[in-house]
């Protein structure tokens, strides 16, 4: 596996070719938001997605984990077994606008898993409630104006009991809105449950 570290590439500053220009692939969206619970099949349906066009050879990863205990560094070797040595993995805990940019040009396809530990990790960095939202906003209008489709992956955080501390309901609340911004900037919306999948939008 090839691993890319974006914030050794930062093409931002060059910006994105005019839209009408691009080249797209017919065989997905443009931008595609997978959204569910933990284990309903959201990974593997968006490889499944990613992998779907076979002239979309040059196929990317974009991981934000990052192995901080014995339990991530063994969910994180799952997800290496489980995906195809066709992707190149970019690890970017944080500077997902950047890694985006950086793919401009050499990308037909791109995974990027997960929102869910992007926003964890944001709020590790001590960023505020406004600063985080605001590089949700940054980061949805840059996967719209990105060359190449996307497939976001994140998780639905809210369906349960509400947290009993302040940490985790502030977590909830940002991922959540998170999640609405990039689904509102999404071509497709896609909810998954036990392996099966439910459009939304």
């Amino acid at each position: 596996m090839v691993t890319v570290h974006s914030h050794v590439i930062m093409y931002l500053a060059m910006g994105y070719p005019p839209r009408q220009n691009r080249l797209r692939s017919c065989a997905m969206p443009t931008l595609t938001l997978i959204t569910g619970g933990s284990r309903s099949g959201k990974s593997t349906h968006a490889i499944t997605l990613a992998t779907a066009d076979p002239a979309a050879t040059r196929r990317y990863f974009i991981a934000t984990a990052e192995a901080f205990d014995d339990e991530m560094r063994a969910r994180i070797a799952h997800h290496q077994a489980t995906r195809p040595s066709t992707f190149v993995t970019v690890e970017e805990p944080v500077a997902l606008t950047p890694a985006i940019a950086a793919l401009a040009g050499n990308a037909d396809v791109a995974v990027l898993d997960c929102l869910t530990l992007w926003v964890s990790n944001l709020i590790g960095e001590g960023l505020d409630d406004g600063t985080i939202l605001a590089e949700a906003d940054t980061l949805a209008t840059a996967l719209r104006l990105a060359p190449f489709p996307i497939i976001v992956v994140t998780d639905e955080v809210g369906w349960g009991i509400v947290p009993d501390n302040p940490v985790a309901r502030r977590f909830r609340d940002l991922l959540g809105w998170t999640n609405q911004k990039i689904a509102q900037a999404a071509d497709r919306v896609i909810l998954m449950a036990s392996g099966y999948s439910l459009r939304l939008k």
